[in-house]
């Protein structure tokens, strides 16, 4: 086994690096303070091959995999984890037109998803349907060339900003089997989007429910068959939750960076608290924790590139030790800044509220269980 990244991830790194260095971090606390959705950064980031990272290249997209994809995203999270958070999800509604589309609706929508011209969201959860998410109750009905859609879709990233958003919506029987998806254009009539929510982090990307009332979509935006939506939702939120993961480390690997600095600067009773034992010994738990949720993280994206049969279960374990470890290492370097850490001043406190929701988002940390559960009891 070789746990050394390749040359070319790399150079991946580097380039994401800087990019979050330069061009993510020293907007971070305003997009925050005033919610801004950072079109341009976003479109800088398109420009290096972000928005499309595991979208094959004859459409724009970059032909990488997902584990390039982690290694990005991780340093993406490390500047704005909200920011780096909705590209993540950019990534996986344009990777389920790409995989599952024909080659019409991937030439009529890739190339401009991936060049960020067009943002993209993923329309799964209702307010009656979260962690259930086969009990969904948006339904698509034929009529004539069309599907006339109507229910609501709740906190959905990018809700009211979005130009294409990849709904899922029942077309027959009760349960997964009776969902489809499909491509939904801004600006369809019968589309329209509830208040922008007001949230306690991820305030750098618009959040809104998504409604449809009759919304008349063309047959020739369903992807793939009838009946096929539920497992073209999950196959998206396996590599949805390896980002969600990575992201989760990126800022928590920026909040304790930030400590290890203050620790060494701040001192009391006569030196710096970084010489004391205890503050030593949550510091070496802190970055062992973050190393191995990265081995892990790293193993499932492995996984899920190559085809393993146990990759859904080893992204459910990366995304639920990923997102719990980057939130309690966060929180500790929070600790650790004192009073500090709680006054905006600082940037901990806007990473922890960010980071939160990763834990919830993707299918909960709870859900995560279950699904690794269910894997080692029916082997």
């Amino acid at each position: 086994m070789d746990f050394s990244l390749t040359e070319e991830q790399v150079q991946f790194q580097d380039v994401a690096r800087e990019f979050a260095a330069n061009e993510m971090a020293p907007h971070a606390e305003r997009w925050d303070e005033e919610k801004i959705f950072p079109e341009d950064t976003l479109r800088q980031a398109a420009e290096l091959g972000f928005a499309g990272i595991y979208v094959r290249d004859d459409v724009g997209g970059s032909g990488l995999g997902r584990l390039d994809a982690v290694v990005i995203f991780e340093e993406l999270a490390a500047a704005c984890p909200s920011t780096a958070a909705y590209l993540s999800i950019h990534n996986m509604s344009s990777w389920m037109i790409d995989r599952f589309g024909n080659d019409d609706q991937r030439q009529r929508f890739l190339p401009r998803l991936c060049s960020m011209e067009h943002f993209a969201s993923y329309c799964l959860t209702e307010p009656g349907a979260g962690s259930d998410a086969a009990s969904l109750k948006t339904r698509a009905e034929v009529d004539g060339n069309s599907y006339s859609l109507t229910g609501e879709k709740a906190f959905i990233s990018g809700g009211g900003r979005s130009d294409v958003y990849v709904v899922m919506a029942r077309t027959g029987e009760s349960g997964p089997k009776g969902i489809s998806a499909f491509v939904v254009e801004a600006g369809t009539p019968g589309l329209s989007y509830g208040k922008q929510e007001r949230k306690l982090g991820w305030n750098s990307q618009p959040t809104a429910a998504v409604i449809l009332e009759g919304c008349r979509v063309p047959a020739a935006n369903r992807l793939g068959q009838e009946g096929d939506g539920f497992k073209i939702a999950m196959m998206g939120l396996d590599g949805g939750r390896l980002n969600i993961g990575a992201c989760s480390l990126g800022g928590a690997r920026g909040a304790m960076t930030a400590a290890l600095a203050h620790t060494r600067e701040r001192r009391q009773f006569g030196r710096a608290i970084a010489d004391f034992q205890a503050t030593q010994f949550k510091l070496a738990d802190m970055a062992t924790h973050l190393e191995a949720a990265r081995l892990l993280l790293h193993k499932a994206a492995a996984a899920l590139d190559g085809g393993d049969a146990q990759a859904t279960m080893l992204c459910a374990m990366a995304k639920r030790l990923a997102t719990d470890a980057g939130f309690a290492v966060c929180n500790e370097a929070l600790q650790l800044h004192g009073g500090y850490g709680y006054i905006r001043d600082y940037p901990i406190e806007r990473v922890l509220r960010d980071l939160r929701v990763h834990q919830i988002l993707e299918g909960t940390n709870e859900i995560m269980r279950v699904i690794i559960a269910r894997r080692l009891l029916t082997d």
